[in-house]
């Protein structure tokens, strides 16, 4: 469905971006394939990589609503990856947090439908399901909008959903870098916050052909969760530095234990598919009745159990610690 089309990614040198942008060129044959960011340096970095005839490359920041209607010009579709991510950063700063990842998020909505853009796609966090720190309080917030902006076109053809999943392996800013670089540098020690911490597994690739596939079954509305396995920070400690010690040093600001993707309290709204989850909005669109047991693709779900949770310390697919480390080969 990619091909012939115009595609623009907010946010789109970063991890996710650059495996996007690869796993397009590779498979589709994009008419234009625009990558938004607000470093130039990552951009002219980028560039040395990814130079097909249909690439370009837009300065700018989600925060410039009038940037971002300029670059949506003739886009089919979006994909929204710009955000604010790291927790403790937020907790320290928390209006440049709301300023990205909430303002930014209602100036992609209003330069997407002006535009008349078909799809977009926004990436949330495990992070936004029942937070507990700023930045999951602005991704929930991001979520929502997004949802909602499907009552917002005005009998035009955009539609919106969200796909939320877990850490992503060896992204800028996760713990596997540090891990490995504290085990390179022969460190005495590793350090972890807690020792019963669980979190969320996905490879980049694995995130990347999700949220292509969502593209296809979406109706608007729907907020995407992959089934994935969980991790123990003890785990990820012993794969990566398995002769070395680890210290606990504490929660930071605004960390949770354990994460969660489908709350309890939306159990209600959640259908089960074979290989992911979809919570359903909470409100009805004017212009559109969808049933969301059975997707654009045909695929078909079923309700979950009252009170159904799907939390990373709970989850049965946990990661092995040789599982761990043939997740990091194939990255």
């Amino acid at each position: 469905m990619f091909n012939g089309k115009s595609i623009l990614i907010t946010g789109g040198t970063g991890s996710f971006g650059k495996k996007y942008v690869r796993t397009l060129l590779e498979r589709y044959q994009p008419r234009r394939l625009v990558v938004l960011s607000r470093d130039e340096l990552k951009q002219y970095e980028m560039q040395q990589t990814f130079n097909a005839p249909c690439m370009r490359y837009f300065i700018g920041d989600v925060r410039d609503g009038d940037r971002l209607m300029q670059a949506m010009q003739g886009i089919d579709y979006v994909i929204h990856a710009a955000a604010l991510k790291q927790v403790p950063a937020a907790e320290y700063n928390p209006m440049e947090c709301i300023k990205t990842n909430i303002h930014g998020a209602e100036n992609v909505i209003r330069a997407a439908i002006a535009n008349g853009v078909e799809k977009v796609i926004a990436l949330s966090t495990d992070k936004a399901a029942s937070p507990n720190n700023l930045y999951g309080a602005t991704k929930l917030c991001s979520d929502k909008l997004f949802v909602a902006a499907n009552n917002m076109t005005g009998g035009q053809k955009t539609r919106f959903s969200v796909v939320r999943y877990g850490n992503v392996v060896g992204s800028r800013g996760s713990v596997v870098p540090l891990f490995k670089k504290k085990a390179a540098e022969g460190a005495d020690h590793l350090p972890i916050t807690h020792p019963e911490m669980t979190r969320f597994w996905i490879t980049l690739q694995q995130g990347v052909d999700f949220v292509l596939k969502n593209f296809s079954r979406m109706y608007g509305g729907e907020i995407f969760v992959p089934k994935i396995p969980s991790v123990r920070l003890t785990d990820l400690a012993s794969a990566y530095a398995p002769n070395t010690p680890v210290k606990v040093i504490g929660i930071r600001p605004g960390e949770k234990m354990h994460e969660v993707m489908c709350p309890a309290d939306d159990a209600h709204l959640t259908l089960e598919f074979a290989d992911h989850y979809v919570i359903c909005p909470t409100i009805k669109f004017y212009d559109a009745d969808d049933d969301y047991r059975e997707n654009a693709l045909g695929e078909k779900g079923q309700p979950v159990p009252e009170g159904f949770e799907y939390q990373s310390g709970t989850n049965p697919d946990v990661l092995t610690v040789e599982a761990i480390l043939q997740l990091d080969a194939e990255q």
